[in-house]
């Protein structure tokens, strides 16, 4: 009986060891559709080390825009080795006055830390508690998942910041973007909002928004 149940139990133990082996990862094949689960697995016999490297977070990112910011991704779509991982990173670009507005990463809490300059953040709990704090050079901070939260540049010099994420693809939402950038009517922004509409009209046309 005894060689009976340890025959079972070695048997399973292969075939537990051989299908993990199958998914040590999941290295996204970018010729195949993107869906709900992330990217479909390139075959194993043609990934190669490049596909677990990414050098994309070594130059600073753009910030001549009207939010002074720039987020230099390395999710699924850019860095094929993370599909499936549960983790990616970005860099984080702020020039003086620069802002990363109100958002929300749906899928993934959020870590930051500060490599130059000072920041300002903070995340808005789902009981209205809002939790701030002034980051200086080496400080981390964190961000529970799907929580409203915001960056600022805090000082006079460019800020540089690392952020990763507990998924490979985090998603993302903009607050004022959500409602000035899009066709959301208005009127019906002013209703929800209890914004004014010539307040609306006015950021809308600043965003590029519609409606």
């Amino acid at each position: 009986m005894k060689l009976i149940i340890l025959t079972i139990f070695f048997t399973l133990s292969l075939f537990s060891f051989s299908h993990a082996s199958v998914l040590d990862f999941c290295v996204a094949d970018y010729s195949a559709p993107n869906g709900p689960a992330g990217y479909s697995c390139k075959k194993p016999s043609k990934v190669t080390a490049n596909d677990f490297y990414y050098s994309g977070l070594g130059t600073a990112g753009n910030t001549s825009n009207i939010i002074k910011a720039a987020v230099t991704p390395a999710f699924d779509a850019q860095f094929p080795g993370v599909n499936g991982l549960g983790i990616s990173i970005a860099r984080l670009d702020l020039a003086p006055g620069g802002v990363i507005p109100l958002h929300t990463h749906p899928g993934a809490t959020e870590l930051l830390v500060v490599v130059q300059g000072r920041i300002c953040t903070g995340f808005v709990a789902s009981d209205n508690t809002v939790y701030l704090k002034t980051l200086n050079k080496g400080d981390i901070f964190v961000y529970p998942q799907g929580l409203l939260h915001f960056q600022i540049n805090a000082g006079g010099t460019p800020a540089l910041a690392f952020v990763s994420f507990s998924s490979a693809n985090p998603g993302l939402q903009i607050l004022d973007f959500a409602l000035f950038k899009s066709d959301f009517p208005t009127e019906l922004i002013t209703e929800t909002t209890f914004i004014d509409a010539a307040v609306v009209k006015k950021l809308k046309g600043v965003l590029g928004g519609s409606g």
